[in-house]
């Protein structure tokens, strides 16, 4: 699967609280969510992103808190990948349980920039910039956890096993 979106540059260490604030927890709707993505990191995100938009961020992405609203709330934004140089695992894990597709690559993130065109090709786990035409390697996800992404989540993976 390939995707491209123009990218949203965020730095080190933004946690759950600045993904979705823990005010607006009252919720699982991923619409209502989105309303509120990002904004205390960037009070400006939620107007400026578009369907297929790219997160790309620095280390130690979605630490914090352990909730599933993080992700949801990114998903719900249309965003369709965020790359970063780590991931807090709980974080990590809860993106491949909602079926958010993410890629650790330390060098993209150095040299991408915000507003710059990606694409993503997530069974190779090339990730190039189309606006410098440079392009980087991130390990992709073994095929089992493609497949999981591929179907939106764990819940239609499993019940497309069943």
């Amino acid at each position: 699967m390939k995707i491209s979106g123009r990218v949203h540059k965020f730095g080190a260490d933004i946690d759950t609280d600045a993904i979705i604030p823990a005010r607006y927890l009252n919720t699982f709707d991923p619409q209502e969510l989105a309303k509120h993505c990002m904004e205390d990191a960037d009070a400006d995100f939620p107007k400026k992103v578009k369907k297929g938009d790219i997160i790309v961020a620095d280390k130690n992405f979605g630490c914090g808190s352990s909730r599933e609203h993080a992700p949801i709330a990114i998903k719900g934004a249309g965003v369709s990948c965020v790359i970063a140089k780590s991931f807090a695992r709980i974080f990590y894990r809860n993106c491949i349980n909602i079926g958010l597709p993410i890629l650790e690559c330390p060098q993209a993130v150095d040299a991408i920039g915000e507003g710059d065109e990606v694409e993503v090709d997530f069974e190779t786990g090339k990730i190039k910039n189309l606006s410098t035409d440079e392009e980087y390697r991130a390990v992709p996800f073994p095929g089992f956890m493609q497949d999981i992404m591929d179907k939106g989540g764990l819940i239609n993976y499993v019940k497309s096993k069943v």
